[in-house]
């Protein structure tokens, strides 16, 4: 069985594109994102890393760092890292792992036998400051990521993970989320000094509280 949310992010070392890492030390304090790539030198997967290299300030200021990993090695990944900036129109600043022995792709449960043996799936992990998983996405190889989903989702993740609330379908920065149903109303009504909106007992919105 893979991973499950909650779980230990399983730490390892590896060779990358900006040398070698050890997981745990590379995120520190902060949350990471960890993305699979079924091969280098493939379409989707170099507008992913251009469209990732081109969100690097929006990962920066949520303190997140971006770690990709491929099964090929690491002296294709240079090279592929020179036609995704000339491409895309940026610069990959984030290491790229070579796995040429599946070491990550294994831990990480990315080889998924009824849809490749041997190249892995579009996979993608957020990872706490705890080094717990907070999200798994899975995508076919055939299906680009959506890099805005991703830091909804993180936005989402860090508010929750400080306040009692939840965040709505489509919900993004800014909007009013919803009261946990572990808090209640009364309760509610003092802990958020903006409003709580009644719509049902069970369902009860504020804005977002830390803005």
């Amino acid at each position: 069985m893979g991973l499950r949310l909650g779980d230990a992010a399983p730490n390892f070392k590896a060779q990358t594109t900006a040398g070698e890492i050890d997981l745990y030390e590379y995120l520190g304090n902060g949350w990471g994102v960890l993305f699979s790539h079924p091969a280098d030198y493939t379409p989707v997967c170099t507008t992913e890393l251009g469209r990732t290299a081109l969100l690097g300030d929006e990962f920066a200021k949520r303190n997140v760092k971006v770690l990709a990993v491929s099964i090929d090695p690491l002296d294709k990944h240079h090279g592929w890292v020179k036609d995704i900036n000339e491409t895309q129109n940026t610069t990959v600043n984030f290491p790229i792992i070579a796995d040429e022995d599946r070491n990550v792709a294994t831990l990480y449960d990315m080889i998924h036998p009824n849809a490749s043996a041997t190249a892995t799936v579009r996979s993608l992990f957020i990872i706490g400051p705890d080094k717990a998983v907070k999200l798994i996405i899975t995508y076919p190889a055939s299906t680009g990521r959506n890099f805005v989903e991703v830091l909804r989702v993180i936005d989402s993740l860090q508010l929750t993970a400080s306040h009692s609330v939840a965040t709505p379908a489509n919900w993004t920065h800014g909007e009013d989320v919803i009261v946990v149903p572990a808090v209640s109303t009364e309760d509610a009504i003092k802990k958020f000094p903006k409003g709580v909106k009644v719509v049902k007992p069970y369902l009860r919105y504020t804005p977002q509280p830390d803005l």
